[in-house]
């Protein structure tokens, strides 16, 4: 079970993921005015989240819907249970307790909290409840942000690296060819591109939102990364990704989006990168990251087609499937073993955990 903090702000960000405006302000209001009244009073609660949280009639609404299924059934009892043996931890440290009870009550109670959090990073994105859900979205910004590199055609001048045969001889020439120092120049680093294709197709409707909130935390990072979803169209949806809030950037990403949980066109949708975009130059020297689960409704030969074109296009072409790794997986699916030829790496990913792991493997690409 969550601590009182992370219960309340899984629940700010429930209230805002329903369409409430709801601020980092509002977040940090909402939690020192139920500091104040006691999460164990639960009308109390209601009633700073109503005061806090909400703008409008219509924010109370959708307010009071999220607050009744966050609170429902027996969990909430169970978190009042919960909440009172905090609380009493707390007052026998700041007492002294007696004969230690205190801290061994604090030595159950803290590893709590961080176990249910590490359980989440490891569980399936697709089989958690909208709660966890909720939770599981203030935890994307502890994740890693690629920023892999490339060295620079271009040679600067530095106290160390390869000898500047040029940039010497000048120098002895100026001296009327008496020997000089070395002059000496190196090759800078620069960042490279990411392009990141997510399917969002019907069989990967589970996955979409998360990975589409993955996405948005990439392209905040300050490297250069673009983003399209893939279906029966390509879309380009990096733009609406560029919005500082990530509840509004996911709004308008499926805005722009027409084709979510349609059908699967995979090769024409990558036909369309590269005719559009890849063959221009989005796509040559890049990481592209493609995060499908290889089911093709058409012809696998299009689709290999375009994945050996993308190959010669880009640095690293890398494979996420949400599969991977599960208990009886073998990659048979005719798209699957249609593009394994053309990847350098095939990658698990339907969990935090696994998104951390592919964002190391694209930082090191």
């Amino acid at each position: 079970m969550a601590s009182p903090d992370a219960l309340l702000l899984g629940l700010a960000r429930a209230v805002r993921a329903s369409g409430v405006p709801v601020t980092a302000d509002r977040e940090l209001a909402f939690v020192e005015a139920v500091s104040l009244v006691g999460l164990d009073d639960r009308q109390a609660t209601y009633v700073a989240g109503e005061a806090t949280l909400c703008s409008s009639p219509e924010d109370v609404h959708r307010y009071g819907i999220v607050f009744a299924s966050w609170f429902a059934g027996d969990w909430a009892d169970e978190q009042r249970a919960r909440t009172t043996a905090e609380q009493k931890v707390t007052t026998d440290l700041l007492t002294g307790g007696s004969d230690g009870e205190g801290d061994e009550q604090e030595a159950t109670v803290a590893p709590l909290v961080a176990s249910d959090v590490e359980v989440l990073r490891h569980r399936d994105v697709a089989a958690l409840s909208p709660i966890e859900r909720a939770y599981l979205a203030g935890l994307f910004a502890t994740l890693r942000r690629p920023a892999p590199s490339r060295r620079s055609p271009r040679r600067t001048p530095s106290r160390r690296g390869s000898v500047d045969a040029r940039r010497t001889l000048r120098s002895q020439l100026r001296q009327m060819g008496e020997p000089v120092h070395l002059e000496w120049q190196h090759r800078e680093r620069r960042p490279r591109r990411v392009v990141v294709l997510i399917d969002v197709s019907g069989s990967m409707s589970g996955y979409a939102e998360s990975l589409l909130r993955l996405a948005h935390h990439w392209v905040l990072g300050g490297a250069p990364v673009h983003v399209f979803t893939m279906g029966t169209r390509l879309t380009h949806v990096t733009r609406a990704l560029h919005l500082r809030d990530a509840e509004r950037a996911l709004g308008a990403a499926g805005e722009t989006v027409p084709d979510w949980s349609g059908g699967t066109r995979l090769g024409e949708s990558l036909k369309a990168f590269t005719d559009r975009w890849g063959q221009r130059g989005m796509a040559r020297g890049a990481v592209v990251v493609i995060i499908s689960d290889g089911w093709e409704r058409s012809g696998v030969d299009l689709l290999s087609g375009q994945m050996r074109r993308l190959r010669a296009l880009a640095h690293r072409v890398v494979w996420v499937n949400p599969h991977v790794g599960k208990v009886g997986y073998e990659p048979v699916q005719a798209g699957v073993r249609a593009v394994l030829p053309h990847c350098d790496h095939f990658l698990a990913g339907h969990s935090l955990q696994t998104f951390d792991e592919l964002a190391e493997v694209v930082h090191g690409a």
